[in-house]
C-alpha cells in the first residue's frame, strides 16, 4: 500500500475510533510486531501492547473525544500527522495536541509510531485554518 494512502487510512480510523473508543479498528492498523512510543519513555510493543495502551487511556475518558487530523505530511514509508483532542478526564476537558510520525511496511500496516503531544487543562479548539 502507499504510504499516503496508509497514512490517510490511518487518520481516518483514529478520527472515527478515538470518540467511539474502538480498540479494535485501531489495533487492526497495527502490524502484529509494530510498536507504538506514546512518548520516548513508554514504548508498547505489538497489536497487545498497543490494545493496552489505549485500554488505559479509554479507561480515563469520561465522555466522547472531539479529535482533528491534519493532511498527513509523507516522506517515503514514513509520515508525520498532527492532531488535536479535547477530551474529558472525571469530567474535566483536557485538550491535546500532538504529532504522530508513522512508519509503515508494504501491507500499510504501522510498523512503528512515535507520538510527542502536549496536555492542556481546558477546552481549547484548534488555530483557525489548521485542520481546514
Amino acid at each position: 500500500m502507499e504510504t499516503r494512502e496508509a497514512a490517510r487510512r490511518w487518520a481516518r480510523t483514529w478520527t472515527d475510533a478515538w470518540p467511539a473508543q474502538d480498540v479494535d479498528a485501531i489495533v487492526a492498523l497495527q502490524h502484529e510486531t509494530g510498536e507504538h512510543w506514546a512518548s520516548l519513555f513508554r514504548p508498547y510493543r505489538g497489536r497487545s501492547g498497543l490494545r493496552v495502551y489505549l485500554e488505559e487511556c479509554f479507561a480515563e475518558e469520561s465522555r466522547p473525544a472531539q479529535v482533528w487530523f491534519a493532511e498527513p505530511r509523507v516522506d517515503g514509508d514514513a509520515a508525520a500527522v498532527e492532531y488535536w483532542a479535547v477530551i474529558h478526564v472525571k469530567d474535566q476537558p483536557m485538550t491535546i495536541s500532538g504529532c504522530t510520525v508513522l512508519r509503515f511496511d508494504e501491507a500499510g500496516l504501522v510498523a512503528e509510531a512515535r507520538d510527542y503531544s502536549h496536555a492542556k487543562e481546558g477546552r481549547h479548539t484548534p488555530p483557525a485554518g489548521l485542520f481546514d
